[in-house]
């Protein structure tokens, strides 16, 4: 089963997924997110399947928001349209994944960053080698990881949260683990995958979706949640100073603290 920017395999109670735009550093565009629901939908329509396990090919785990589609739809001189449009798809897909009546495990080997962060944070399960490392450097370019931090939040509370978002810096494998942003340190996820599917096999799979919406229920309302993230997101994605950082760095990689002003 191949998407345009995944590779899916199918295991006898789970589906694996590698997101697979190692040139673009496992970038997130428009693409990858409806394939990703896609990958849910299958999921959802087979009572066997009890587990989506996410991966990502190359060094990057996922480097968050793909800046070449971003620069190509700020060019377009729009009215903020898509940027809100982006938000909203994004900021549904994370909740999906809380939602989602199966398990979503990361297996991160690698640097993360921005969005995927988002990714990391709205997984059930994270494991993670000693090689990763979880930064959020959209303050570099005048941006918020506005719709990664309620469910960032959700997973590590607000502190770490808020230090990870001014700081920019990343954090390592071992400082996630202890934050519970990765829920167990390891070069090897099989053994820990095959655990984790056979014990979901003894559960009905009605209590993992059960679980979810009485959990999301703990939790702030969603709907506020998701207008505040997208609305401030669509906001700084209008400014002329971020547009032009993101153009340069697509175009001539160049780093936003190297902005001619």
């Amino acid at each position: 089963m191949d998407h345009r920017t995944l590779r899916v395999s199918r295991q006898p109670h789970a589906l694996r997924v590698v997101i697979d735009r190692p040139e673009q550093a496992n970038g997130i565009n428009g693409d990858l997110m409806r394939d990703l629901h896609a990958v849910l939908d299958l999921a959802e329509s087979d009572p066997s399947l009890r587990m989506v396990v996410l991966e990502g090919a190359g060094p990057v785990f996922c480097s968050g928001m793909d800046f070449a589609d971003a620069a190509r739809d700020n060019a377009s001189g729009g009215d903020g349209t898509l940027a809100s449009e982006g938000g909203r798809a994004f900021y549904g897909l994370l909740k999906r994944f809380t939602t989602v009546p199966r398990i979503v495990v990361c297996v991160v080997d690698g640097r993360v960053t921005g969005g995927g962060v988002g990714l990391v944070a709205a997984s059930d399960f994270v494991y993670a080698s000693e090689r990763s490392s979880f930064a959020l450097p959209e303050a570099l370019w005048g941006l918020l990881p506005c719709c990664v931090t309620p469910f960032l939040i959700r997973r590590v509370g607000f502190q770490p949260a808020y230090a990870m978002t001014l700081s920019t810096l990343p954090v390592p494998a071992a400082r996630a683990a202890q934050l519970h942003l990765v829920d167990e340190l390891t070069d090897k996820a099989e053994p820990l995958l095959r655990r984790l599917a056979s014990r979901l096999t003894k559960i009905d799979p009605g209590v993992i979706g059960d679980g979810k919406r009485y959990f999301e229920r703990m939790w702030l309302p969603a709907d506020r949640m998701e207008q505040t993230a997208v609305g401030e997101f669509t906001r700084l994605m209008s400014s002329p100073a971020v547009r032009e950082r993101i153009a340069g760095f697509a175009t001539e990689r160049r780093m936003p603290w190297e902005t001619v002003r």
